[in-house]
């Protein structure tokens, strides 16, 4: 027995106690799951269960190495001689099984596990070796492939469900790759999992010896399984059924990826006999972040239910901001990092967002106030691959000759250039010492009909084509322009991967971002200089205190202060869940893990407006996200302010006469297509006195007045709607076109 269970509390130590038979230990967040795991499994060691008969599988290896770690030093505490389970990832059990029984499994016993580069070079070489070299890239390829295996479908069935062009000349690729990597003696991570199930479901003495050696199983994340890996434990699975699986259908947030949270929901059904056993002691948040998340998840219609409780007592009160838009909301975040960190440099902060393009505009206000940040789950905006590719095709309409930034795009999207062409290329640009626009030049107009000039030729035009757009359009055009003539867009939309709609958000973010600054007066040329030096200082020294993350990055971490921005509908929830109760579920969930992520605080906010794509001048009104009016609204108070000239830049300043009240949290989030918000406060010299609202034949006061806009300058307000505190201003600025405005927001300064 051991003598360490004492620690646990009474929920933790049955889940440590019961060792016989299935036990389903639901855990929600911040309920202490790997230390009820780990002490099951020294549990287990100091009662005389051998080592090597217990098995704990999970997600990553820190994981796996975090339990190995965390046994060793329960059994050296508890004076019992030092022991190891088999501890490890999915796959690497399955690569381990499969060598030791490679003979049974048709494998010779040094076979290779090719990684992902691995398998994006085989398949490169592929569809060089077929002269596949068109809109079909090789990652694009690798995912056709991967949900292929994964739902048992081969080659030629994928070729015989095939409806166009493209998804044959997958199905061919796929079947050059399965030949290639049997010619290799190679599997990849897929093989791993769909042979080591094919085994030890058509071997009954291999099936037999696997479940003799495993007496005890362990499941780590159990909601993040998918069918392949449900089927290979319930083949390791013995007829004693000594499982135990540890999960949270709170936290599944991975459908995208394969993941399956119906495989916990029926646990019980699965294994009749199963204890459920639930830890309900959170010891990471306060009372009022639990209960605010709870409220949220539990929308969800199909839960198993869990009701946590805090150890750390009862905390603060939410937290909700409204910016006019994306800068603004980023502002505030910015000052209120900057107050926590004043007080206390120590403590941790992470600002979470849906979308990898929310991170622009806190980065660029994050850098411009000298605030240190990390970004965690995905690259500085500025050094995306994506947003590189793009920038360099706008420098290449400025200067044809830059080689760097011809290289990059040469053949992205590809367009049938190939290394052969770019070899020669360089060569012939080495030989003149010249720029390689002047090698393409001479190649093309020098060369004989062949295989390799139409599509230098048509890349040369499409250079010519943008410099056109540059010389005659507005910024944010052209940029636009760059996306369509170049069919960059159109490559991320026929691949349509997450990772691709990801991608899309980006460049429709670098629209606006573009337009943004020649809004506010940059020049074109010095918004290019900004993103070139943004990327440059993306690295820093020391620890910060401010973390940059995706909600799906934030599973498994905790910080002591949270900020989960961009809370509005078609971004939390994200635009392709809207449509799809499974989506929003999902979405509620991924909510849910970021709410729970904080420790002492937590502040909700968003973009009342936000810019549209396609016509940047435009802010749209954003709707409020539908999870924001599931939480009670006496949990939360309502933050205002407004952006006030501070020296020689405009931050956000909090107004410290507000009293909050519930129903005012309510009033702005429930629906409301524009929620109200605090009338602007006259601040320097950007005041602008709002006259009453009126009705009847003097409904229009403002008609014909002059108003100065720090940006657009002075104009004449031709339209007025609405005669409430959200009533909207129509405003003509010579030369600029008529912009309309919520005039609490305005800026306006009366003439």
């Amino acid at each position: 027995m051991l003598t360490l269970l004492n620690e646990l509390n009474p929920e933790q130590r049955a889940a440590a106690e019961t060792t016989e038979g299935p036990v389903l230990i639901l855990a929600g967040a911040g309920t202490g799951k790997t230390r009820a795991i780990t002490f099951r499994m020294a549990q287990l060691i100091a009662s005389g269960v051998p080592a090597e008969a217990i098995l704990a599988v999970t997600f990553t290896n820190k994981a796996a190495e975090e339990m190995r770690k965390r046994v060793s030093d329960l059994l050296l505490r508890a004076g019992v001689p030092p022991a190891q389970p088999w501890l490890s990832t999915f796959h690497s059990l399955c690569a381990r099984l499969l060598r030791r029984e490679a003979a049974n499994a048709g494998l010779p016993r040094d076979f290779a596990i090719y990684d992902d580069d691995d398998q994006t070079a085989a398949v490169k070489l592929v569809m060089a070796n077929l002269e596949i070299d068109d809109t079909l890239t090789p990652r694009s390829v690798l995912s056709r492939i991967s949900y292929a295996k994964n739902h048992g479908q081969s080659a030629e069935k994928m070729r015989s469900d095939a409806i166009d062009k493209d998804g044959r000349r997958v199905a061919d690729i796929y079947a050059a790759y399965d030949q290639l990597l049997r010619q290799s003696n190679a599997l990849d991570f897929d093989d791993l999992l769909i042979r080591t199930v094919k085994l030890l479901r058509e071997s009954a003495p291999v099936r037999e010896r696997w479940q003799s050696r495993f007496q005890y199983i362990h499941v780590d994340e159990y909601q993040d399984t998918n069918r392949v890996q449900y089927e290979l434990l319930r083949l390791l699975t013995g007829p004693k059924q000594n499982v135990c699986v540890v999960g949270d259908e709170d936290q599944s947030i991975y459908r995208w990826r394969g993941a399956d949270v119906s495989i916990l929901m029926s646990f019980s059904r699965d294994f009749p006999s199963a204890r459920v056993i639930k830890l309900e002691r959170n010891y990471r948040s306060t009372q009022q972040i639990l209960d605010a998340a709870g409220a949220v998840v539990a929308n969800n219609p199909e839960r198993l239910g869990k009701s946590l409780s805090a150890h750390n007592g009862s905390g603060s009160t939410l937290k909700y901001f409204e910016g006019r838009d994306a800068h603004a909301e980023a502002e505030f975040v910015a000052g209120e990092l900057e107050r926590i960190l004043n007080e206390d440099s120590s403590q941790t902060c992470a600002v979470e967002y849906r979308t990898n393009f929310q991170s622009r505009a806190f980065e660029e206000v994050f850098r411009r106030r000298g605030l240190r940040y990390k970004l965690v789950g995905g690259f500085s905006f500025y050094n995306r691959a994506e947003v590189k590719d793009v920038l360099a095709y706008v420098r290449l309409a400025m200067h044809p000759e830059d080689d760097i930034s011809l290289l990059r795009v040469l053949n992205v999207p590809p367009r049938g250039i190939g290394k052969t062409t770019v070899d020669a290329l360089q060569a012939a640009a080495r030989a003149e010492g010249s720029s390689l626009w002047s090698a393409i030049e001479k190649f093309v107009s020098g060369a004989a009909a062949g295989r390799a000039v139409a599509p230098l030729r048509a890349f040369q035009e499409l250079i010519a084509k943008l410099q056109d757009a540059l010389a005659t359009s507005e910024a944010p055009d052209f940029l636009r322009a760059v996306l369509d003539e170049t069919g960059y867009m159109d490559m991320l939309r026929d691949r349509n991967t997450p990772d691709d709609v990801a991608r899309i958000e980006n460049l429709e973010e670098l629209v606006r971002a573009v337009a943004e600054g020649i809004e506010n007066g940059e020049s074109f040329t010095d918004f290019l200089d900004a993103a070139a030096l943004v990327s440059d200082a993306d690295s820093f020294e020391g620890k910060p205190g401010v973390t940059l993350i995706t909600l799906h990055s934030t599973k498994g971490l905790e910080f002591d202060h949270v900020f989960l921005t961009g809370m509005e509908e078609g971004i939390s929830p994200h635009s392709r869940a809207l449509n799809e109760e499974k989506g929003i579920e999902e979405e509620r969930r991924l909510v849910y893990v970021g709410m729970t992520r904080a420790r002492k605080s937590l502040t909700l906010t968003r973009a009342v407006y936000r810019r549209i794509f396609g016509n940047e001048q435009q802010l749209r009104a954003s709707l409020p996200s539908r999870f924001l009016a599931e939480i009670p609204s006496e949990l939360v108070e309502t933050v205002r302010g407004s952006m006030a000239e501070i020296g020689q830049t405009r931050r956000y300043e909090p107004d410290p006469e507000y009293s909050y009240s519930p129903e005012e949290f309510l009033r702005r989030v429930r629906g409301q297509s524009v929620p109200p918000s605090a009338p602007r406060r006259s601040t320097g010299s950007s005041a602008y006195s709002r006259p009453p609202a009126r009705r009847g034949a003097d409904a229009n006061p403002l008609l014909g007045q002059k108003v100065r806009h720090p940006n657009f300058g002075v104009g004449t307000i031709v339209g007025v709607e609405g005669d409430d505190e959200d009533r909207r201003l129509s405003v003509s600025f010579p030369g600029r076109g008529t912009k309309k405005f919520v005039e609490r927001y305005a800026q306006l300064e009366q003439m």
